[in-house]
């Protein structure tokens, strides 16, 4: 039976809310986009990064809704996503498509969710800050189930038998969109703003349909942000609720990703501001690097794929591993990569010194004024490289502010 034949059933059989067809499109749009923004302000922003805090009201508002809508505990959440990105890419990592594929991720993101919800040892080790009061131990956690059967009986009760359609895309959107395409396409698909040591994307610039989830890159390169866009083409509805609830004195935002200054003229030496600089704003440079160096390294790609020196190694791989930390790039890989940078000096001189700038924020044991030596002799090199490219970014790098 169609929705129009539905009209025609007695009022007892419609449900309270008697609405045209495309009536009941936009309630299931409302009701799924109320709990997308339940889970990016509340479970991710607020609870995993507190980069933000909430009016108990809004937060209980927030945790009632996702009992009824997903069945979720903030505990479990809140503690399965910060081992994400304490352990991202990892065999530890629980959702990580690098490791267990895209499909995998896709197609069963939420059984990945439930099985690590199981585990005791990542509850305990990252769910601390977490609600643990009596409505959570007695009714939140204890039956997870029981506020989805509620939403299933609320719904048939205002909708009638449609009730059931716009339950079931309910139960199946956090699934799907969080657990399927944010933990699988956010780090498989789309572009890259920063360099961050994982694979996270951007899947679209306008986060409004998962709530600016879909700036899965921007929140990687800056975790504790409230604020998930960066460019200015970059859209975040979540971070507009935010500003709303702000502004109504319902929320207050504790933590925004520092804003990123070049000066208009480099610096003749690195000062102890660059090096902080360039340190809060790592992703970013390694951004810039990759940016710079792309037409050199390509350039150098094709005069040994046409020079056959490349020794069967696939171009598009050895592309790739250049973008890489040493540490991501295969075992079974590292010996076709060393020889293909014994046939190219300025290869690799370029990935040489890519690694030996990361080591520039990896060193926790440095002083301040010893990785400022590195820093400043790290440019000294590169303008005598004698690559234009990375002379270039050499004077971009001085210019960080």
């Amino acid at each position: 039976m169609n929705i129009s034949g539905l009209m025609d059933l007695p009022w007892w059989t419609q449900g309270f809310a008697s609405l045209p067809w495309w009536g009941y499109i936009v309630v299931t749009l409302v009701l799924t986009h109320i709990t997308i923004a339940s889970v990016t302000i509340y479970l991710h922003r607020h609870s995993a990064h507190r980069a933000l805090d909430l009016h108990p009201v809004v937060a209980h508002f927030f945790r009632f809704w996702l009992w009824l809508t997903t069945g979720m505990s903030t505990k479990a959440w809140t503690a399965i996503h910060r081992k994400h990105h304490a352990k991202c890419e990892t065999e530890e990592d629980p959702h990580s498509p690098q490791v267990l594929t895209l499909k995998t991720v896709l197609l069963e993101g939420s059984e990945l969710y439930r099985r690590e919800a199981a585990n005791t040892e990542t509850l305990e080790k990252y769910g601390s800050g977490t609600p643990d009061d009596w409505i959570e131990r007695k009714l939140y956690s204890r039956n997870d189930q029981g506020g989805v059967s509620l939403m299933l009986v609320i719904d048939v009760l205002l909708f009638g038998p449609i009730g059931l359609t716009i339950w079931a895309v309910q139960m199946l959107w956090i699934p799907v969109t969080a657990a399927g395409v944010v933990n699988g396409v956010g780090h498989a698909l789309g572009y890259r703003n920063f360099e961050v040591e994982d694979a996270s994307t951007n899947i679209v610039p306008w986060g409004v349909l998962i709530g600016g989830e879909e700036l899965h890159n921007n929140h990687h390169a800056y975790a504790s942000s409230a604020k998930l866009s960066s460019k200015w083409y970059e859209f975040d509805i979540g971070w507009l609720y935010i500003r709303t609830l702000e502004m109504l004195a319902l929320a207050q935002v504790k933590r925004l990703a520092p804003k990123i200054r070049i000066e208009a003229a480099a610096k003749s030496s690195c000062d102890l501001q660059t090096l902080q600089a360039i340190i809060t704003h790592r992703y970013d440079v390694l951004a810039r690097f990759t940016h710079s160096l792309k037409a050199t390294w390509g350039d150098e790609l094709r005069r040994l794929w046409t020079t056959h020196q490349l020794h069967g190694v696939a171009f598009a791989r050895v592309k790739a591993w250049l973008h890489l930390h040493e540490r991501f790039v295969p075992a079974q890989e590292k010996a076709k990569l060393a020889t293909v940078l014994e046939n190219s000096r300025v290869l690799k001189t370029i990935y040489t010194m890519r690694q030996e700038l990361t080591a520039l924020w990896q060193r926790s044991s440095a002083t301040k004024e010893q990785l400022l030596g590195q820093l400043e002799d790290w440019c000294h090199r590169a303008e005598r490289s004698g690559i234009a490219a990375l002379q270039d970014f050499s004077r971009t790098l001085r210019s960080y502010a």
